[in-house]
């Protein structure tokens, strides 16, 4: 067979693999992951149809460049440095004490000296960052706030493989045979951040503009290609691993006004490139090794899965991660990652230990990476059912600012927006539950994630182009907080107040909103007006009495905002209404109120105990 029929084979069997898989696992709750590993392990270890799966993996971690090259497309260099600490202290603290753990536990067993341990031991530390995004991308969890630590970790678990990877010649039995100063190296990693960081600023936009105006397609997939295998090679050049540099090209190109048409390009070689990867993992998997070493993998892969999640679980709680969020985290990351196959490769080609013994790691890490997605699942029944879970979204306000700043999208502005958007008028939404953004994004709203409290937020949502602000929030002293920044903050803007009650209705009055409504108040008066129609009451007569309830109620709330909330008593109904007042001019609500004026007839004073002042 020649060589490119042979490729051709190889092809369509995995392509034929992922298209029988990734469904049936997926069907079965499983997830796309394990079903590409389970392909790779049918069609290599299990019928030898294909036997250089180390070749497969070399290329197939390009999935991993594009897959980090997208993420950092997502990370706006604002939103990195507010991941500061979760990066360098969470994310620290989990691979030096994970690493201290698990290498102390292999030197007190006797299987290695040292150096071997310590090489073992951070090598197991670091997660595997496609397994995680891949299930978090799935569950649509990724920018949840156990999903930012969760990348948190992964992130800095990315940087320490150049460190580790620059101890094993210090740790090698023998010298290699081409070093350089160690001072050398790391100016040079500092130059190659340098210049992509320049060349990001600076040359990458006007590059986009330039392809942008030629109109080819095909010309900006090239682009894009290019600027992420490029910046990938010049880190791996420079020292560092190229999905850090794809990661950073990704970044610099954040707040670049291409970066959804670049993303769209990379999606599809990212996600069969990413497939392909967990295939070959499964394609490199040896049989052999494990069969021989069987009972010392039984005991190792749980018990770095249960050490690894028992640390991370530990630490999210001490830096602030409620239950639900650190099990999920602990849960997630407990596998060994990809990183580790290069580390254990290197280690072995320095003599830090015997090639056999990389093989067994590399099969304990494939394990356990293929045990994830059930570790994963496993977390839904560590989890409290009674704790509230309150998810966070990334603050992003690209394409903000609309007549209508509505403030608050639970039912009650739900119905509101609808009368907006039939009139043909745009209007931003903020919303503080990431559920409800997730959701209402879905059918088509221009919502956005932030705390409508706070003034920063506003702004960026485009307070000052926005005609009328709508505060529909459900909780009476939150809507009071927001009416009373924008007042102090805009005196100008036209404020429109969703009220809880009658006496947050004189409360909004009070503080001078240009129009307030009670949540109920309307929906309470259909309701009552269809009842008596199901009484029998005509219509017209049953509409009579609903518009007459509505004038005396806005006549009482004047009464009771000049002389305080038990006024007006007088005006509520415990008698049946004629409806033949409402159409005479003269009974119309006066336009002063003073004690003796007839408001509207039909009235008769109740006894004290029968009112209930304040009620709606």
């Amino acid at each position: 067979m020649s060589t490119t029929s042979a490729l051709t084979s190889q092809a369509l069997l995995l392509l034929g693999g992922a298209v029988v898989a990734a469904p049936i696992f997926k069907k079965l709750g499983l997830g796309t992951v394990l079903g590409y590993l389970a392909a790779g392990i049918i069609i290599g270890p299990l019928l030898h149809q294909i036997t250089e799966g180390e070749q497969i993996l070399g290329f197939a971690e390009l999935g991993v460049v594009f897959l980090l090259f997208v993420i950092g497309l997502e990370l706006k260099p604002s939103r990195l440095w507010q991941m500061r600490r979760d990066i360098f202290g969470l994310g620290t603290a989990q691979v030096l004490l994970t690493g201290v753990a698990v290498s102390a536990i292999v030197y007190w067993t006797g299987m290695l000296d040292w150096s071997g341990s310590v090489i073992t031991g951070f090598g197991l530390a670091l997660s595997s960052t496609a397994f995680a995004l891949q299930i978090l991308d799935e569950k649509g969890d990724t920018n949840t706030r156990y999903g930012q630590r969760a990348f948190s970790l992964l992130l800095l678990q990315d940087l320490a493989i150049v460190p580790l990877l620059a101890l094993i010649p210090l740790l090698a039995l023998q010298a290699p045979e081409d070093t350089t100063p160690p001072l050398q190296d790391f100016a040079i990693a500092v130059g190659a951040v340098l210049v992509m960081v320049i060349a990001g600023r600076y040359l990458l936009n006007p590059l986009f503009q330039i392809i942008a105006r030629t109109g080819a397609r095909e010309v900006m997939i090239a682009a894009a290609l290019l600027i992420v295998l490029g910046a990938a090679t010049m880190m791996q050049l420079a020292g560092l691993s190229m999905a850090m540099g794809a990661f950073l090209a990704g970044v610099l190109l954040a707040e670049s006004s291409y970066r959804h048409e670049l993303e769209a390009d990379i999606e599809p070689f990212r996600g069969l490139l990413l497939a392909l990867f967990f295939m070959a993992v499964g394609l490199s998997l040896e049989i052999d090794v494990i069969l021989e070493n069987y009972l010392l993998i039984l005991v190792a892969v749980p018990a770095l899965m249960t050490i690894k999640a028992g640390i991370i679980y530990t630490l999210c709680r001490l830096t602030g991660s409620p239950h639900n969020d650190a099990v999920r985290i602990g849960l997630l990351l407990p596998q060994g990652g990809e990183f580790g196959f290069v580390l254990f490769t290197a280690g072995a080609i320095a003599g830090v230990f015997s090639v056999s013994w990389a093989s067994l790691l590399i099969a304990i890490v494939t394990l356990s990476m293929a045990l994830t997605p059930a570790a994963a699942a496993l977390a839904g029944l560590l989890m409290h059912e009674n704790e509230e879970i309150t998810e966070e979204l990334e603050e992003d306000f690209d394409g903000a600012g609309a007549d209508v700043l509505m403030i608050g999208f639970s039912r009650f502005g739900q119905i509101a927006s609808q009368i907006l958007l039939a009139g043909g008028r745009e209007v931003t939404i903020i919303d503080h539950s990431a559920a409800r953004v997730r959701q209402a994004a879905t059918f088509g709203f221009r919502i956005y994630f932030g705390d409508g409290t706070r003034l920063d937020v506003l702004r960026a949502a485009g307070i000052e182009r926005a005609k009328i602000v709508a505060v529909c929030t459900q909780k009476q002293e939150i809507t009071d907080r927001i009416v009373d920044m924008v007042q102090a903050e805009y005196p100008n803007a036209r404020v429109y107040a969703r009220a809880y009650d009658r006496l947050h209705t004189l409360s909004l009055r009070a503080r001078g909103v240009d129009y307030e409504l009670r949540e109920t108040f309307e929906s309470g008066l259909v309701f009552g007006r269809k009842t008596l129609e199901g009484l029998g009451i005509g219509d017209n007569e049953a509409q009579a009495i609903m518009d007459d309830i509505r004038k005396r109620d806005e006549a009482r709330l004047a009464v009771q905002e000049a002389e305080g909330i038990s006024a007006g008593r007088d005006m509520l109904h415990f008698e049946p209404v004629k409806p033949e007042p409402l159409i005479k001019p003269k009974r119309e609500m006066a336009p002063s109120l003073e004690p003796d004026d007839d408001i509207l007839s039909g009235i008769k004073p109740q006894p004290e105990k029968n009112v209930l002042a304040g009620a709606d």
